[in-house]
């Protein structure tokens, strides 16, 4: 059953990410593209596993504290073969200091076969700032049993 991710984010809505995991410094999220999520090669858009693997990371940063927002500070993404079919995302976070974390992230598809992993640092934030004048509400994440 999958967990309401606790803000309100249009893109991942949009891609249709769910979020399964979020205990322990640990994430699980499931995704299955769309056509329109396709490369010319007719398998998940490089840009698409990247997203899936920032809010992994930044999901598995958060569960140790769902109180407080992340923002993606850096990442660093390898491609090691094509993400096709139903995906598996799982996050870890590596290390946690007062204001930072530092996470990996692994995409598997169907089969099992990991296909495209990054890792990523991240700020803790209180709010989450949308403009000069205006911040974006957290609420954590709740389970839905």
């Amino acid at each position: 059953m999958s967990i309401p991710f606790g803000v309100h984010v249009p893109f991942i809505e949009h891609l249709g990410f769910t979020l399964e995991r979020f205990e322990g410094g640990e994430s699980e999220l499931r995704y299955t593209a769309r056509p329109e999520h396709l490369n010319s090669f007719s398998v998940t858009h490089g840009g698409a596993c990247m997203a899936l693997l920032d809010v992994a990371m930044a999901a598995a940063a958060r569960s140790v504290q769902p109180d407080m927002g992340v923002v993606t500070i850096e990442m660093k993404t390898s491609f090691m073969q094509p993400a096709t079919g139903p995906l598996v995302a799982k996050g870890r976070l590596m290390h946690r200091s007062a204001t930072m974390a530092f996470t990996e992230a692994t995409i598997f598809d169907a089969k099992g076969r990991a296909c495209t992993h990054a890792t990523g640092t991240f700020k803790y934030v209180k709010r989450l700032p949308v403009s000069a004048s205006a911040v974006h509400p957290l609420r954590p994440p709740l389970s839905t049993d």
